[in-house]
């Protein structure tokens, strides 16, 4: 057994006898995928969000939990990282690990683009590039729809190019949820990135089904509520049936909530602590709930 199938055995303990049972004989336990509707490729449905952890700057003590999730993140199977400029040195730091890790190629790197004009868009995309050592990115992503417009036809014009591979647009706030669902049925975006999690369910009125029936796949952030929802269920058990569909912990529940959804293609939470990505992973394995369960869970929290 290799250095980092040993690390990710040891934080895989307590998340749930399948997974150590498949380690211990050297079978890798298979994570859930989701197609992108566009094309059909195959994404882990358990991504890494960069946000606040990742923005470690040059401090070697401060970046070496971040590698050590890196690689038990793409050693459980996962894919998905999302960074952003506005999220200080993240792009940075993640871009320097993935490299070191020699992991780029097992990987799907996605960030934003979050200015006005079309020169500054570039600008700001072109060092994007480079701060995540990269020379086609997987996924680019409008945020906040600023500039969509302009930023679209410099993408889609990328996209052609095999500069990026895929376009999406995003936004955080849910009163805007009405131009978002003008801007996807103008416009062919391969992604949608919204908050949603059992604490925020606005999307559910009509975004998720709108991507659902367009074909656009659906990046869940936020799906712990910034901590919110761990402050909430703190020292309160977990059901008694949630071992029903692999739950051992409150961050798998919530993320089995979420990647539950059918429309739901990735939830990305973020963390800096090795200790904690088995467990987020963890979620990516095993049965999901269904419409009823969900129903179940979502009732249970709603009460405490």
């Amino acid at each position: 057994m290799d250095e980092s199938r040993r690390v990710l055995l040891r934080l895989l303990g307590g998340s749930g006898a399948f997974f150590v049972l498949g380690f211990a004989f050297g079978q890798t336990p298979k994570i859930m995928s989701r197609k992108i509707p566009s094309t059909g490729e195959e994404i882990p449905a358990v991504g890494l969000g960069t946000w606040q952890v990742f923005d470690a700057g040059n401090d070697a003590a401060a970046r070496a939990p971040l590698r050590a999730v890196l690689a038990a993140f793409s050693e459980s199977g996962g894919k998905m990282i999302d960074s952003s400029p506005m999220y200080g040195s993240a792009e940075s730091v993640a871009g320097d690990l993935v490299a070191e890790l020699g992991l780029r190629d097992k990987l799907f790197i996605a960030t934003k683009v979050w200015t006005g004009g079309r020169e500054d868009g570039i600008r700001q995309m072109e060092t994007s590039f480079r701060r995540l050592r990269v020379k086609q990115m997987d996924l680019m992503q409008i945020h906040n729809l600023q500039d969509a417009g302009v930023h679209t036809k410099t993408l889609l014009d990328w996209k052609a190019k095999n500069r990026i591979r895929y376009l999406g647009i995003t936004h955080y706030t849910s009163s805007a949820y009405a131009e978002v669902e003008k801007w996807l049925k103008a416009e062919k975006y391969d992604f949608l990135q919204i908050n949603y999690s059992l604490a925020e369910r606005e999307s559910e009125k009509r975004l998720l089904e709108i991507c659902k029936n367009n074909g656009v796949a659906v990046i869940a952030n936020r799906p712990f509520a910034e901590g919110a929802m761990f402050r909430r269920v703190r020292g309160k058990p977990l059901p008694p049936w949630a071992g029903e569909i692999g739950v051992a912990s409150w961050a798998q529940f919530f993320l089995k909530w979420i990647v539950g959804h059918p429309a739901v293609t990735c939830a990305i939470p973020g963390t800096g602590k090795p200790e904690h990505i088995a467990d987020n992973v963890a979620a990516g394995f095993g049965a999901l709930p269904d419409a009823a369960m969900r129903r179940r869970m979502a009732e249970y929290y709603g009460a405490l």
